[in-house]
C-alpha cells in the first residue's frame, strides 16, 4: 500500500505561526510533532511538523516571493484536499478562527466541498463524501 504521508510548504517568515493557527483550527487532533531550526542551502529557517502519528504538514519558513496567482495560468500547486466526514465542523472552526472561506465547491449529490485559502496563499479543499461508491463520488454529474 502507497499512501501519502506529508506535504511540504515554504512559507515566508511572518505566514509560519499563522499557518499553524489554520491548520489547528482544521486539524484540532493534530499536534506539533517536531519543530526546529536548520540550514537550508545557505539560509537559516524554522521548521515544524505538524500533524498525526500518519501524516502531516512540513512547514519552513523564511521563503522568498509570492505563492502563484490561484487565479492565473502559473505551473505549480493548484489545491490540496483533505477528506472529511463532517465539513460543516472544519467551515465552523476556520470561520470562527477568522479564516474565510475562499469558494464553494460545486453543487453535486454524492460529496460537498469548500475551499479556503490559508495564511500562505495555498489553496486548501475539504471535500465531504455521501457515498461509499467510488463511480459515484468521481462522477460530474
Amino acid at each position: 500500500m502507497i499512501h501519502l504521508e506529508h506535504v511540504n510548504l515554504i512559507v515566508r517568515k511572518a505566514d509560519l505561526p499563522e499557518m499553524l493557527r489554520f491548520y489547528q483550527a482544521a486539524f484540532p487532533h493534530w499536534h506539533i510533532r517536531d519543530q526546529g531550526a536548520a540550514d537550508w542551502y545557505g539560509k537559516p529557517r524554522q521548521w515544524l511538523h505538524f500533524g498525526d502519528d500518519y501524516q502531516y504538514l512540513a512547514i519552513s519558513d523564511n521563503g522568498e516571493g509570492e505563492n502563484r496567482d490561484l487565479t492565473g495560468h502559473q505551473v505549480g500547486l493548484a489545491h490540496f484536499a483533505y477528506v472529511t466526514n463532517n465539513l460543516d465542523a472544519i467551515v465552523t472552526r476556520l470561520t470562527a478562527a477568522g479564516f474565510e472561506i475562499a469558494k464553494d465547491g460545486a453543487v453535486h449529490p454524492h460529496r460537498k466541498n469548500i475551499y479556503f485559502i490559508d495564511p500562505a496563499g495555498f489553496e486548501v479543499e475539504f471535500v465531504e463524501y455521501a457515498s461509499d461508491i467510488i463511480s459515484e463520488r468521481n462522477s460530474t454529474v
